[in-house]
């Protein structure tokens, strides 16, 4: 294409679908009320012709620059990535523009990332938060627009998106109680990590609650490698282990069977998320599941609405899904 040729526009667009530009707008800006099939011809229309939105005239025209921020942890857990995907899919989806920022929750790599996200005049912000160290950060600086928080449990009232984490634990601390075993221990994640000990804490709380003995907690960081080494720090005592996620419980498993130990003979294991792998352990892992891309269309939502004006969708934690495979079983004697 020459230097004065242009890119085809929001009327060429709207030409070749057969409706006004004012429809092909309300297609791109994610709004409601369109006909599935008018949207889909205006979205074949823009596949057609390669239409690429112009945003800086967006701007101009609207006063609105169409982007959110989005603060992601730059740790490769399965929640992390699986949130990130699922926020991005849902803002393009709603015709808004992510951009993407990763921090390592350090004090100065926080502020580094939130000064870049508001100094492209973001509209709106996500904020993945998988420590305190990111939210105390974040509230020193200050919320400079409409901020929806991820990975933080409850921590933020209506403004936090999750999935019950409370809710999650429980749900699989009592399977291993129900399959007979007292002596269920704990591996936690990160200790400043707020969904962590949203699990630690409804583990010692069910232990309770059914006047069962707490074992000491221990403490991973979510990689398969801390539960592998969580395994030679068990109670002797232990007929049954609640991993705060599930490659914990993996790397666990794996230690296990190298040490003798059959899983779930001697030994039942849990963990939670519910990560592609939990299916093709050996056994398949019993597990909780997330509904990761419902959290992020949530938040994405939540955002539109405080923008729009417009009333607010519900954000009460989202109820967590127990998948019960083969890594439970009544309690055995460990060798």
């Amino acid at each position: 294409m020459g230097r004065g040729a242009r890119g085809p526009s929001m009327h060429d667009v709207a030409s070749l679908a057969g409706v006004s530009h004012q429809t092909v707008s309300r297609v791109l800006n994610g709004f409601e009320g369109i006909r599935p099939e008018t949207r889909q011809r205006v979205l074949d229309a823009i596949e057609e012709l390669g239409y690429r939105r112009n945003l800086a005239a967006r701007s101009l025209a609207t006063g609105r620059t169409g982007v959110v921020g989005v603060l992601a942890p730059d740790n490769p857990t399965f929640g992390a990535t699986s949130s990130l995907y699922a926020v991005e899919s849902a803002l393009r989806g709603a015709g808004l523009q992510p951009l993407i920022t990763t921090t390592s929750g350090k004090a100065e790599s926080v502020e580094s990332a939130l000064e870049f996200l508001y100094g492209r005049a973001v509209e709106a912000l996500v904020v993945m938060a998988p420590s305190r160290s990111v939210l105390e950060v974040h509230d020193r600086m200050g919320a400079e627009v409409p901020t929806a928080y991820l990975l933080t449990g409850d921590e933020r009232g209506v403004w936090s998106v999750s999935t019950d984490q409370t809710a999650g634990a429980e749900l699989l601390v009592e399977t291993l109680i129900e399959a007979g075993h007292r002596w269920i221990q704990h591996v936690r994640g990160p200790v400043d990590s707020t969904e962590a000990e949203l699990r630690a804490a409804a583990y010692i709380a069910t232990m309770g609650r059914r006047a069962l003995p707490t074992l000491p907690v221990l403490v991973g960081d979510w990689s398969p490698q801390s539960g592998y080494g969580a395994f030679a720090r068990l109670d002797p005592r232990t007929t049954a282990v609640f991993c705060g996620n599930d490659q914990m419980a993996i790397g666990l498993i794996h230690a296990a069977v190298e040490a003798g130990i059959r899983v779930p003979d001697d030994l039942s294991v849990v963990g939670f998320d519910d990560i592609p792998e939990a299916a093709h352990t050996l056994p398949p892992l019993t597990t909780v599941r997330q509904d990761f891309r419902s959290v992020g269309r949530l938040a994405v939502q939540l955002l539109q609405a405080t923008l729009e004006g417009t009333e607010q969708p519900s954000t009460a934690p989202l109820s967590p899904q127990l998948v019960a495979r083969g890594s439970v079983a009544p309690p055995g004697e460990r060798g």
